[in-house]
């Protein structure tokens, strides 16, 4: 499902791989591999050689340029940060590299925009709700927004009906075995396309 975005972490790199291989295995198929992740790089390295064509791997928690070149560097296909930093846009532009920075005002996703952001991180998402997108389409109808926080199986298609462009899930992802970690993947694929 190309509007879904697993947020992956983990307090290991085997935790963070194993929930992963559960999200691909239940039809998720863009990882962000989060920087708080032990190992995020070889993780990074490892997913986008496993997977190939079958699954996007990009990066995410990255606060800086340099993060964000050993992530792209490490065969990141996209780079999300927790808020918008000029200095990474700038790079991932150099490189081709889609950039999704975190963002909550208008302000701050007109610069993201300016600054070449394709899609934007509703971040924290669940800090709000998925009316939040219909609205801020109303001023902003060019932006593309990508809750994340807050996004679960049973609110992942009213965000989308309201107009995101993607939605991220993480925290229901983590499960302590990768079936139920797919089953929950599967759950979030199939209450979309309902």
């Amino acid at each position: 499902m190309k509007k879904v975005v697993a947020v992956i972490r983990g307090n290991t790199t085997e935790e963070a791989e194993m929930i992963a291989h559960g999200s691909v295995d239940g039809g998720i198929s863009i990882l962000e591999i989060t920087y708080t992740v032990p190992n995020a790089s070889t993780l990074i390295q490892k997913l986008s050689d496993t997977y190939g064509k079958k699954a996007v791997v990009g990066a995410g928690t990255v606060l800086d340029e340099i993060t964000a070149r050993l992530a792209i560097l490490a065969g990141a296909a996209f780079i999300v940060s927790p808020s918008f930093n000029k200095e990474v846009a700038i790079l991932c532009n150099r490189y081709r590299v889609p950039y999704l920075p975190g963002c909550y005002t208008a302000a701050e996703m007109i610069e993201a925009l300016e600054y070449g952001s394709d899609v934007i991180k509703v971040f924290p998402g669940n800090t709000v709700s998925p009316s939040f997108i219909s609205g801020m389409k109303g001023p902003l109808p060019q932006v593309q927004l990508m809750p994340s926080g807050g996004v679960n199986a049973e609110n992942a298609k009213e965000w989308l009906d309201k107009g995101a462009a993607a939605i991220s899930i993480g925290s229901s992802l983590y499960q302590s075995t990768r079936e139920k970690v797919a089953e929950e993947a599967g759950r979030v694929i199939k209450n979309i396309k309902v």
